[in-house]
């Protein structure tokens, strides 16, 4: 499968380490110049700001969506391809989800990780089929992988769900093997055995 729209997940905080923001260029760089048209929160601060600017740099397509609220309070990108704005969170991750062709999450906070597990969460229960991963920098995710694997090891996350979630540190790697992905089989209903 061709991911020609690619929804990003991350923070509108830069962070600590300038690395974050150098990598979250580089993801906005490759998007663009692979003709691939690039999804998020619209916002223009942090990583999210690093992330658009690159992609425009570069001549790419950049859609933002956000919520009045956060628009009114000035963290809007003016200079997007297209900036949708809706009346909630809510409404904003439907639009995401509806709009793109697979997820990655770069480094980011609580909002971020919502966005992820909520998205992972609908691939596993079948209400979208698409492919989801980590852009990986700087072992910000390592924690979190180790706690996955814990969950899997204590019978809490299926092991055919755990390997939907793909990590790569290359823009590259991670869209290639992301266009690889096969969705796990769906079971016919939901049961105890099945959950």
């Amino acid at each position: 499968m061709t991911l020609k729209t690619i929804c990003v997940f991350c923070a509108a905080s830069p962070g600590l380490n300038p690395t974050y923001g150098d990598r979250a260029a580089d993801m906005g760089r490759f998007l663009a110049e692979s003709g691939r048209r690039l999804v998020y929160g619209g916002g223009c601060t942090g990583l999210m700001g690093a992330l658009a600017e690159a992609a425009l740099a570069a001549g790419g397509e950049v859609v933002g969506i956000m919520p009045r609220h956060l628009v009114d309070r000035e963290v809007a990108h003016a200079n997007l391809t297209e900036l949708i704005v809706v009346n909630s969170m809510h409404e904003r991750k439907a639009f995401l989800a509806e709009m793109s062709d697979g997820f990655l999450a770069m480094p980011g906070g609580l909002g971020t990780m919502e966005e992820l597990f909520e998205i992972w969460t609908w691939g596993q229960l079948g209400l979208h089929r698409k492919p989801y991963g980590l852009f990986e920098v700087n072992g910000f995710f390592t924690p979190l992988l180790s706690f996955l694997d814990h969950a899997v090891t204590e019978g809490f996350i299926r092991p055919e769900y755990r390997r939907q979630l793909v990590v790569e540190s290359d823009p590259a790697s991670l869209i290639a093997r992301m266009e690889a992905m096969e969705p796990p089989a769906l079971p016919r209903w939901l049961n105890r055995e099945t959950t």
